[in-house]
């Protein structure tokens, strides 16, 4: 939890509370329904709860807006995020129902009034949002392909909508054959941890 105030100190008490609830709330569920590797959940703080509020570093989302999770799993990057932006509106979307269910009683648990999810494939999803986010397993290319038509027109931010992803390593591959405008920001920029070395937010412009 020190961590997060390290790099977010002007939380409100209820968002220190509810940041605070999520390891006690997360190891419970982990050992009934696996979400977090299990050796991993030591590093909550660290390698889910501060990697998803990177994003949050490259942009400050004005209140109203829309942002789907895609392939949330347990709720990262959403739950964190919905925290520490209550005015924005988060939906939570995995195909794995059991892992959906997680999030869901997390986000019950600390009260959180701003998140929706639904189990389904992320073809299935047809609803317009201003940003998808996503902690990026597959290939960029095709995960653009899948959400191009989610992206709403209206522009309510800094940024112009689009996709904001996690992911780590080398991306210039992964980037290059990549039409829109990609943008990519080195998390350890903004974190010290040695585990941030090689992770990145990768911004894709998306005109809907």
């Amino acid at each position: 939890m020190e961590l997060i105030l390290k790099y977010f100190p002007n939380l409100s008490e209820q968002q220190k509370t509810q940041f605070a609830a999520l390891y006690d709330l997360y190891t419970d569920w982990n050992s009934k329904i696996n979400v977090i590797s299990r050796k991993d959940i030591t590093n909550l703080y660290e390698h889910h709860v501060l990697h998803s509020l990177g994003i949050a570093k490259v942009i400050n989302f004005t209140p109203g807006t829309q942002i789907m999770d895609l392939g949330t799993g347990g709720g990262f990057p959403g739950i964190p995020l919905a925290i520490l932006f209550p005015e924005v509106q988060f939906h939570l979307v995995d195909s794995i129902g059991k892992k959906v269910k997680v999030a869901t009683e997390v986000a019950h648990a600390i009260g959180l009034k701003n998140v929706t999810f639904r189990h389904c494939r992320a073809e299935e999803e047809k609803r317009k949002f201003d940003f998808v986010v996503s902690r990026a397993v597959m290939p960029l290319g095709d995960l653009i392909k899948i959400i191009r038509k989610n992206i709403g027109q209206e522009q309510h931010n800094a940024l112009p909508n689009g996709l904001i992803c996690l992911k780590g390593g080398e991306l210039e591959q992964e980037t290059m054959p990549v039409k829109h405008k990609t943008v990519l920001y080195d998390l350890k920029d903004e974190f010290t941890e040695d585990y941030f070395e090689t992770k990145k937010v990768v911004y894709v412009t998306i005109n809907g």
